[in-house]
């Protein structure tokens, strides 16, 4: 018998384009002396940290979100680049319209990754794979950056995938071997798995997808609340999200989970900071401004307080957020518990080109 057309029409095509060390690469794209040297994008100075760094400066270790004395330490010969996010969103948008050649369905990442839907795709062309190489080639041929690309049957699978042959490179992941290749993969590679996440997993006897695999689904969401049905479905191969085009958020934030509960304000204090860097950076890149900023406290008995502060005139800089933030997170001290989870949240946003343009697209 042959198989059920409504089936294979069923079977989604998805496309994670990610641009490889993406700020870093346009800095050596556009300043010969820096090709084929560590470079980090970001601040040199005590205080500062790494916004991005080139294939050559991860040789050492160096990554984003690094403080930059550690990144330096790692690096005696590392060059910090001041970013250049007018440039970034240049080169972004002329990767947009690249995609909007083939597919309507695009949910921006950030400046330098999306999801493609190419089910139906504007140029009728069958095969996913075909596609993404058209694209990269196109992305070369317009910026002289390069782009990695995993193709697979749901959105968690293209990301997993478009790590898998960077940089440079694309791979594909079909229904036949997803499911496999999630039972093979340790937990901590998961997308969305982060490392305390994955420390917690590893308490219950879960190393790999096949571990986690093996647990119910009220077990999941007992002790991973709402993401256990996500879980529960990612280590079946399943994840149903759709890619959703012009996603509209009212707020991004950012949150780290510690794999150590702090009592100490001043260590408390000082995990504010990656996390305030972090927003500010899409902020910048999407060229968002924000009035509002709110901190979450997440105690070790899972219990949780915010507070939050709406300022008058939208914050300028990753300094006034902190300076606001601080003083948020001192008036919950001495804390009641030990602090297991801290966030940062910027909302009140609103574009700066025009109070009147639809929200942009974020995700953290």
């Amino acid at each position: 018998m042959s198989p059920d057309r409504s089936t294979i029409v069923s079977v989604r095509k998805i496309i994670h384009v990610d641009m490889d060390a993406f700020y870093a690469s346009v800095e050596q794209r556009d300043n010969p002396q820096l090709r084929g040297k560590p470079v980090a994008v970001g601040g040199s100075a005590a205080r500062g940290v790494v916004a991005a760094a080139s294939y050559e400066a991860r040789a050492f270790g160096v990554h984003s979100a690094m403080p930059s004395v550690t990144a330096k330490r790692k690096c005696p010969d590392l060059i910090f680049v001041p970013p250049r996010f007018d440039v970034y969103r240049q080169v972004s948008h002329q990767i947009r319209e690249i995609f909007a050649e083939y597919t309507p369905l695009i949910e921006p990442l950030s400046l330098d990754e999306a999801y493609l839907d190419v089910t139906e795709n504007l140029k009728g062309m069958e095969i996913a794979t075909e596609i993404a190489l058209e694209i990269r080639a196109k992305i070369k041929g317009a910026t002289g950056l390069n782009a990695s690309a995993g193709i697979s049957y749901n959105k968690f699978l293209a990301k997993m995938a478009s790590d898998l042959n960077k940089p440079n490179g694309q791979a594909v992941i079909t229904p036949k071997n997803g499911p496999g290749f999630v039972e093979a993969l340790p937990v901590k590679k998961f997308h969305g798995v982060g490392p305390a996440t994955a420390e917690r997993m590893q308490r219950h006897g879960i190393e790999t997808g096949l571990d986690l695999k093996s647990k119910s689904l009220q077990f999941l969401q007992t002790h991973f609340g709402k993401s256990g049905a996500y879980f529960y479905g990612i280590a079946r191969g399943i994840d149903e999200r759709q890619v959703r085009a012009d996603r509209i958020r009212k707020s991004v934030g950012a949150e780290d989970t510690f794999v150590e509960d702090i009592d100490d304000f001043d260590l408390a204090k000082a995990e504010l900071r990656p996390l305030v860097e972090k927003v500010w950076r899409y902020c910048e890149a999407h060229d968002i401004s924000a009035k509002t900023v709110t901190v979450k406290i997440k105690y070790s008995d899972f219990s949780q307080a915010t507070r939050s502060r709406t300022v008058a005139t939208a914050v300028p800089d990753s300094e006034t957020i902190l300076d606001v933030a601080e003083p948020l997170l001192a008036s919950v001290f001495p804390f009641r518990r030990p602090v297991r989870l801290l966030g940062v949240t910027l909302s009140s946003l609103s574009s700066k080109e025009s109070e009147h343009e639809p929200q942009l697209a974020l995700e953290l």
